[in-house]
């Protein structure tokens, strides 16, 4: 078999998605059998994979529809789910989360994509491709499924950074509606501040002070400001955009996870009771079949790194070829819509001082 190693690919005729093939839990088999699924699907779709080279031959060998559509970059060090950021940051070099990221620093792929550890992914995306000009903290911006003629909403942060104050949450509000405004083609993304209640007074003060902020900006960043969302809020029509910190953002995309599992299993457990209701099941198929889809976690998998000099697309740990095909739809998405160029523009427009100079 030649070495793919050396392959050449034309980045400026197709679009390349580096990914990292380790550190997820199912392994690089999954991921390949993900990119696998995402050439069929888009003849347009060129691949750099990360990993060890004698293992990925292998797998790559087996999927005639990845021929020379892959290069391989040898990559014998793998980031683990429980190593600390601090300590990937000093000894990363060498990993495949560090080369994949390496190929879009380098101008050789146009976004990344890795379903390994999401803090170190965060330490290494912004130790090597850096902030965007402006921007104080970059967030993790998800996918959720609404009634929003889209079929989704988007939230953010999710988990890239805890602490977020004032002005953290605008720039939140800021990215958010650009992603909106490219991504779904609206024009004017309705934003709403997830928040306890909606009345005025309540929330934290940050939180008070994020909404005058929002209100203040919400022309010169093109944007609708509609003011405090509650929970129920988030899968709604009522918004485009649900800006939050970290902490809340992430216990709450866990939580929804959890809750359409839980949903789903107790749809079969309640189909598969009586002879009936199997009955009832197979005439429903075609709607059980519908509903699935729209819940399905997998179908929208991919948290994307906003603010970043470069598209990074975090994809589950437990991601299948299924979840892998998701995140991959969705860096090519971005990518093709030059986002990250709109998005810097965006972000220089309404003028938050950076604080990572005063930062420890």
């Amino acid at each position: 078999m030649a070495d793919m190693s050396d392959s050449k690919i034309n980045v400026g005729r197709r679009i390349v998605i580096s990914v990292d093939a380790m550190g997820g839990d199912r392994g690089p088999a999954a991921v390949v059998a993900g990119i696998s699924r995402s050439a069929k699907k888009n003849s347009e779709i060129e691949f750099i994979l990360h990993g060890p080279q004698d293992e990925l031959e292998k797998l790559i060998s087996r999927r005639k529809l990845l021929k020379d559509r892959v290069i391989i970059r040898d990559a014998q060090k793998v980031v683990h789910m429980d190593d600390k950021p601090s300590q990937v940051m000093r000894q990363g070099k060498g990993t495949s989360m560090w080369s994949a990221i390496e190929s879009v620093k380098n101008g050789e792929a146009n976004a990344c994509v890795s379903c390994g550890n999401t803090g170190a992914l965060m330490a290494l995306s912004m130790l090597r491709l850096r902030k965007l000009p402006g921007v104080n903290r970059p967030a993790i911006a998800v996918l959720w499924p609404s009634r929003n003629p889209s079929g989704s909403n988007v939230m953010l942060d999710v988990g890239a950074d805890i602490r977020a104050d004032e002005n953290d949450l605008l720039q939140y509000a800021l990215m958010g509606a650009s992603y909106v405004r490219n991504g779904f083609n609206i024009p004017k993304p309705r934003v709403g501040l997830l928040n306890v209640g909606t009345e005025e007074f309540k929330g934290r003060p940050e939180l008070k002070e994020a909404g005058d902020l929002m209100s203040q900006h919400a022309d010169t960043g093109n944007f609708e400001y509609v003011g405090f969302v509650e929970g129920n809020d988030i899968p709604s029509d009522r918004v485009d955009v649900i800006v939050t910190d970290g902490f809340t953002g992430n216990i709450a995309l866990k939580s929804a996870e959890g809750t359409a599992k839980l949903i789903s299993g107790l749809l079969k457990e309640a189909f598969n009771h009586t002879p009936l209701s199997k009955l009832a099941a197979m005439l429903a198929y075609t709607s059980l079949r519908r509903l699935s889809k729209r819940i399905d976690p997998r179908r929208v998998n991919g948290g994307v790194f906003l603010g970043l000099n470069g598209t990074v697309v975090k994809s589950h740990g437990s991601a299948d070829a299924t979840s892998i095909s998701a995140a991959v739809k969705l860096a090519v998405q971005l990518a093709q819509s030059g986002f990250n160029e709109r998005l810097a523009a965006r972000v220089a427009s309404v003028g938050v001082k950076d604080k990572s100079d005063n930062e420890e």
